[in-house]
């Protein structure tokens, strides 16, 4: 999916693991999204910076590589859970998660709930995000590099 320069863009806590590993993937998504040259810088959200932080606590990672983290996070626009449009688009995707039967995390649903409240594109590895394409939010979905 191409994305014209104006679109809002919201990174997963998969794709910031990545920028942040500067790994083949992270690349991958430099080059396909333009993020560092995009007028506008990406969003994430709160969940997500909550999710890293403890990823990086838990596996023991130097106080250099956590500061280079934090900088990381610090380019991107963070965007609050606590937010109220935030809560009423969570709630309700939750609501038809649990009537639906559709898979994913109760973090998964935060992001995508901060997606849908700043009228983003959500950029993401993870398929569980897939019942909500098209219906709630748009997801952009990048493959893998081998």
């Amino acid at each position: 999916m191409s994305l014209p320069a104006n679109t809002l863009l919201l990174l997963d806590t998969n794709v910031v693991i990545h920028l942040a590993r500067d790994d083949e993937n992270g690349k991958k998504i430099e080059r396909q999204f333009g993020l560092t040259a995009r007028p506008e810088r990406p969003l994430i959200s709160s969940i997500s910076v909550g999710e890293l932080l403890a990823m990086a606590y838990r596996r023991r990672w130097s106080d250099d590589k956590v500061a280079k983290l934090r900088t990381l996070v610090a380019d991107l626009v963070q965007v609050s859970a606590g937010l109220g449009e935030v809560v009423e688009n969570y709630a309700r995707l939750q609501c038809e998660k649990l009537e639906n039967g559709h898979p994913g995390e109760q973090n998964d649903l935060w992001i995508a709930a901060t997606a849908k409240a700043a009228g983003a594109v959500l950029i993401t590895f993870d398929k569980d995000f897939q019942w909500l394409d098209g219906k709630h939010i748009t997801v952009n979905w990048i493959a893998q590099a081998r």
